[in-house]
């Protein structure tokens, strides 16, 4: 099954954050029939894990121990139970019923009540949740009854993957929804583990609960670790070395360091994701709001080079915005339309905007053009050789760009401010109608439009596309996202297979990490 990313998924500026496989939460390899402990490395700390808040791909990873979700989607597309055991939707409506005897980690039932509450606080613009278009539909409004176990969920805007969408929205419980900012370092939630320790930059430690029976397809706990413990380790190397030893089980390793552990034959699974991708901030006042700018700053890279570098000389071309598989659309929006390294014709866009070449730099009106350039440190020490080769022939070409360094506890706050011009920031999410939310609508603080892009054509194209179920929107869904590729609003340039390695374990993954039905203690 598949839960959420940007990354994200989504998960944003991070990769989180797509299915391989789980089934019905069984796991495959010689078990030793469960119980243990597990200790998973992650590269950075989580920051916030408050579920409503957080878009922090490490963040959404640990949260999908603690936090169940409706619906869960299989690697063949089709939905599966969580804790609804069934539901029908249209385009502007669904209704899910509940499992019986779903309970909160404090023993408390969670009520249908419950989940429609939380439709609505997501729902309210003033709560500001960055959940609003990515796992609740724009517009939406929900009742329950509590008797029949019912939620109805409905909007007045078209959400055409209704129902996907919930195998996105973690399932907070009542006390929870009541303090939110409570859950930035415990948890309160239906799912397999409660959150039992939080020791920011050191490490996380879930719990398992008793009494868990509405995993992926009713799959129970039975054979999950007693105990998972999330170790920050941050140096690539040293995570691989833990793993080696035995000191952790699980690491995420995306350098050279892959070639120790193809060696030493430990099992692994892997995903292919967006790696690197930019995003240009078209907000009054900065230069990337010109399309002669972006369009100078694309051309006078060479984007092929920066993402051989990036993904370590396993970079393949993306086809989509981060559309992560499976997924409805499958269509390409991306070949033919990112423009390859051009310096002339890089020179010749900031010459017909009014910039002049001074010396080694560009200036107008008394200005250098001067960008700053955001960049995830989480994605390893490739990711970062990539960043400083494009600032290296950025600056070549007489811009000034100035790194500006995010780790996945800072990157919604940054994306949030005005402080960035462009933005190494891949997002991945699993449905096309989810990059609505960072693509179009109101900029920070009133939404997730980071780069306050407006384009017409998108917004048209997203508009008939809504209007469709499923895949019969497809074709105009990839349309949609040429449109802002066309323009150099966001320009996708690399992919590469997250892979996770374990001993001693098996597990599947998805797009936010291992999965916790999945993952079992070895014999091995």
């Amino acid at each position: 099954m598949r839960r959420s990313t940007t990354g994200m998924a989504a998960a944003v500026a991070a990769l989180g954050l797509a299915a391989t496989g789980c089934g019905d939460g069984s796991s495959a390899g010689a078990q030793s029939g469960g119980g243990g402990t597990v200790t998973i490395a992650i590269s950075a700390d989580p920051g916030s894990l408050a579920p409503l808040t957080t878009l922090a791909s490490t963040a959404l990873f640990l949260n999908t121990y603690a936090y169940d979700t409706l619906v869960h989607v299989a690697q063949d597309g089709s939905l599966v139970s969580g804790v609804a055991e069934k539901w029908t939707a249209t385009t502007t409506s669904a209704q899910f019923t509940l499992k019986s005897g779903v309970t909160c980690e404090d023993g408390s039932p969670l009520a249908a009540s419950d989940v429609a509450a939380e439709y609505n606080y997501i729902a309210a613009p003033k709560n500001q949740s960055p959940l609003l278009g990515l796992s609740v539909p724009q517009t939406a409004t929900a009742s329950a009854d509590d008797a029949a176990r019912t939620v109805s969920v409905k909007t007045t805007k078209p959400a055409p993957f209704i129902l996907e969408m919930t195998s996105l929205l973690p399932l907070v419980c009542k006390k929870g929804l009541a303090d939110p900012k409570a859950l930035a370092r415990a948890s309160n939630a239906s799912g397999p583990y409660r959150l039992a320790e939080a020791v920011p930059g050191d490490h996380y430690t879930y719990v398992k609960r008793s009494g868990y029976t509405w995993g992926p397809g009713g799959a129970p706990a039975t054979g999950m670790p007693d105990k998972v413990t999330f170790k920050v380790v941050a140096n690539e190397s040293t995570a691989t070395n833990l793993l080696l030893s035995g000191d952790v089980n699980v690491v995420q390793v995306n350098g050279s360091d892959r070639q120790r552990l193809a060696a030493a034959q430990v099992l692994q699974r892997s995903v292919r994701q967006t790696l690197g991708q930019l995003l240009f901030n078209e907000a009054p006042g900065h230069p990337t709001a010109d399309p002669a700018v972006r369009r100078a700053l694309v051309t006078a890279v060479d984007l092929k080079q920066i993402g051989s570098v990036a993904a370590n000389g396993q970079n393949e071309p993306p086809t989509n915005l981060g559309v992560v598989k499976p997924t409805p659309c499958t269509g390409d929006s991306v070949t033919g339309n990112v423009p390859g390294r051009d310096t002339a014709q890089a020179a010749a866009a900031l010459t017909s905007a009014g910039w002049t070449k001074t010396g080694d730099q560009w200036t107008k009106d008394g200005r250098t053009l001067t960008v700053t350039l955001p960049h995830p440190t989480n994605l390893g020490p490739q990711v970062l050789a990539a960043v400083e080769l494009a600032v290296q022939q950025w600056t070549a070409f007489g811009v000034k760009v100035t790194p500006k360094p995010v780790t996945p506890a800072t990157v919604t706050s940054t994306m949030m401010s005005d402080g960035w011009d462009m933005a190494w920031l891949p997002i991945n999410v699993y449905l096309p109608d989810q990059l609505t939310r960072f693509y179009d609508g109101p900029r920070p603080p009133q939404g997730t439009n980071f780069g306050g892009i407006a384009n017409p054509d998108y917004k048209r194209l997203t508009a008939q596309a809504s209007a469709k179920q499923g895949t019969a929107g497809c074709e105009l869904w990839t349309a949609a996202e040429s449109a802002l590729i066309k323009r150099l609003d966001v320009v996708p340039f690399a992919t590469l297979s997250q892979t996770f390695y374990g001993k001693g374990v098996s597990f599947q993954i998805d797009g936010a990490g291992v999965v916790p039905q999945t993952l079992r203690r070895t014999a091995g």
